[in-house]
């Protein structure tokens, strides 16, 4: 084993082990959230937890990507940690100053900073709330049109634009080989870099790569969050601390639906699923779980009880299982279509425990491609 085949080992082991130590983080903190008696947040968190022992077994056995991107991957990792350990650091040095003001005085100018106001809403009030307004409904399903985005890294945008992916791949080679030495210096050799310009298994590989960057981002953010407090976290300063009680001791819907793009993602890689499938998947728990929630909230006059004991509406119901159809209907085809409606329909109504976020992105695509390999009718129009 040469000098760089023995870097690649270890970027590549330390990523299996980010997470397997995942894995065991998000055991302890459902266990914990389950006997505080959020079952809900807590079966979800552990549910996560087998994804990330699955995700480390894969990438030790196949590996998600080749080197250097791993290394890539671990130093983001780190610039993550470093990131939210200085926010930690701030966050606990206001305290400490607000501990020793006398908080009834306003300050100069009679506002006080945005981060002083983020950490008196999130220390003397209570952050976990019921129900949310539909303001923060509204901003909370915003982000789900994130799901977009890996159209357009896997896709491109019909023929006005290279998969997202594909660009970034051949910029990164460019780059590299403008500064040659210093490239080889820290990730070796030129000629060992995996792909080459217009290479579509770098769209493969890098659309991964995004899907557990971001996971990564808001994963590490999300365990400071349970563990330390909400004040502490970076993410629940940028998306406004719009906490609901389901959230406490358990991780928040950003890391289900992640988790849930990443395990049919690896289907994918590893040959299992049909790629419609699984942006079929992936666009219906983003958009017909956004739109299921918003019809619901502002025009849902017909409430009915789940049995998660939630109050849902049929008009919600409806218009989330319409759009999934659609969804379904426009890149896998009118067949295949139905199994991704009723999916979704039977993960919002029938679950007790575990969040649809999860289970969407999951079951959609595996139920399509179930019906797929039972039919054997051509997927999608092309």
């Amino acid at each position: 084993m040469d000098y760089w085949t023995g870097v690649d080992e270890v970027y590549n082991l330390t990523l299996s082990l980010s997470f397997f130590l995942l894995m065991f983080l998000m055991f302890h903190i459902g266990r914990k959230g389950y006997k505080a008696d959020n079952r809900y947040g807590g079966v979800s968190t552990i549910i996560c937890g087998f994804c990330f022992l699955i995700f480390g077994y894969y990438n030790s056995i196949v590996r998600f990507f080749p080197y250097p991107y791993n290394g890539f991957m671990v130093w983001w990792i780190g610039i993550i940690l470093f990131v939210n350990l200085i926010f930690f650091m701030t966050i606990k040095r206001e305290i400490k100053k607000i501990s020793k003001e006398n908080l009834e005085e306003p300050l100069e100018g009679g506002r006080r900073p945005v981060l002083r106001r983020y950490i008196e809403r999130m220390t003397k009030e209570n952050p976990y709330i019921e129900e949310i307004t539909f303001k923060m409904e509204l901003i909370r399903k915003s982000f789900h049109l994130t799901g977009l985005l890996l159209v357009l890294a896997y896709f491109g945008f019909f023929s006005l634009l290279y998969p997202v992916t594909r660009i970034v791949s051949d910029s990164v080679i460019v780059l590299i080989n403008d500064i040659g030495p210093a490239y080889e210096l820290i990730w070796g050799d030129i000629a060992l870099f995996y792909y080459i310009p217009g290479d579509f298994r770098a769209v493969i590989g890098l659309t991964m790569m995004a899907l557990i960057g971001a996971l990564m981002f808001a994963l590490i953010s999300d365990l400071i969050r349970i563990i330390w407090g909400p004040e502490y976290s970076v993410f629940n300063f940028l998306t406004k601390s719009m906490l609901r009680k389901k959230e406490k001791n358990a991780a928040g819907p950003q890391i289900y639906i992640i988790t849930g793009f990443i395990f049919s993602y690896m289907l994918y890689m590893a040959g299992i699923l049909n790629i419609l499938a699984v942006f079929s998947g992936i666009l219906i728990a983003c958009l017909s779980d956004a739109t299921a929630a918003l019809i619901g909230r502002r025009y849902g006059k017909h409430k009915i009880q789940v049995r998660s004991k939630d109050i849902k509406s049929i008009e919600g119901f409806l218009a989330g299982t319409i759009l999934a159809y659609i969804i379904g209907f426009i890149i896998v085809g009118p067949i295949y279509a139905i199994i991704g409606a009723v999916i979704f329909f039977i993960t919002d109504y029938f679950p007790i425990y575990t969040a649809d976020n999860l289970l969407n992105p999951i079951f959609i695509p595996i139920g399509i491609q179930i019906l797929i390999n039972i039919l054997g009718l051509p997927v999608g129009w092309f």
